[in-house]
């Protein structure tokens, strides 16, 4: 019998609210384009792929959700929301995923705060929205959402990995010293060190010791947003707590190299981390 003791933040009080996104956006966050001419679209032939609501504590969030049409129970896949929320590309991951096998699910983590998808400037992004969600809360809804995948009767949650890029990087770290139930786990570019506050007490470093599932980090050496000292840090923490993790470094790779609809995208590294995360998800059992 495992330990169910969790890593998290203090509880938040959930009360009933409205709820500022009620509904997934269509196609891209404004804040993201124009979008690239090498965008990938992954088409929807064989699979079950829509929007989905999951139920929360306190409500109901939206989510998106991909799986093949037929078989199963599948090995379920959480995916984090960049910092655009669950915008065109976050589910098009979903699908990719669904394509080899997976229940692919992307909860809107953003639900209560506000749909940042119609806001044009990172900056307030950031200030109206992002900074005012709660890590207590986006630690329950990505529970909230295993239990809605395992209700399903579509995934088999006892081969669950997360992955989550850039805010969701941060975010998959922060998961896997949370779930033990976790198998694995793959973080693109999210945050390692940083000022706390009340919302958001503890960053991936601090939790080191407490990780319960296998991570490989995926990050790029050109990243003006995550210098590589911190990177290393990371690295060495993990060596010193004997964690069965792994970062990969890519050089001179800028942030934000897996997201194919930006500019930042790098083909060659995306498909080699893509390829990485797959092994390491068999290699832990999701598969």
């Amino acid at each position: 019998m495992h330990d169910d003791s969790r890593d998290v933040p203090p509880k938040i009080d959930f009360t009933r609210r409205e709820f500022a996104v009620t509904t997934l956006a269509a196609g891209f966050a404004l804040a993201a384009q124009p979008v690239s001419s090498q965008a990938i679209t992954t088409d929807t032939h064989g699979l079950e792929a829509g929007e989905v609501t999951i139920p929360v504590p306190d409500g109901k969030i939206p989510g998106y959700r991909a799986e093949p049409a037929s078989g199963g129970p599948f090995p379920v896949v959480l995916v984090v929301q960049e910092i655009f929320g669950v915008h065109e590309h976050i589910k098009d991951i979903c699908r990719r995923l669904a394509k080899i096998g997976y229940l692919a699910v992307a909860p809107e983590l953003y639900a209560r705060q506000g749909d940042v998808s119609k806001i044009a400037d990172f900056r307030e992004i950031f200030s109206k929205v992002v900074s005012k969600v709660p890590d207590a809360q986006v630690l329950s809804d990505l529970d909230a959402t295993v239990a809605w995948a395992k209700a399903s009767g579509k995934g088999d949650t006892s081969r669950l990995a997360i992955t989550g890029y850039c805010w969701g990087g941060r975010i998959v770290w922060l998961y896997a010293a949370h779930n033990p139930d976790l198998k694995a786990a793959a973080a693109w570019y999210g945050r390692l060190i940083g000022q706390p506050d009340p919302l958001h007490p503890k960053n991936p470093i601090d939790l080191v010791g407490a990780l319960k599932a296998p991570v490989l980090g995926l990050y790029g050496g050109a990243d003006q947003s995550i210098p590589v000292e911190s990177v290393e840090r990371m690295r060495a923490a993990l060596k010193g707590a004997n964690k069965p993790a792994k970062i990969v470094l890519y050089p001179g790779t800028p942030h934000a190299f897996f997201a194919d609809y930006r500019p930042s995208y790098r083909k060659e590294q995306a498909q080699d981390a893509w390829k990485r995360m797959l092994v390491w998800f068999k290699q832990y059992g999701v598969a």
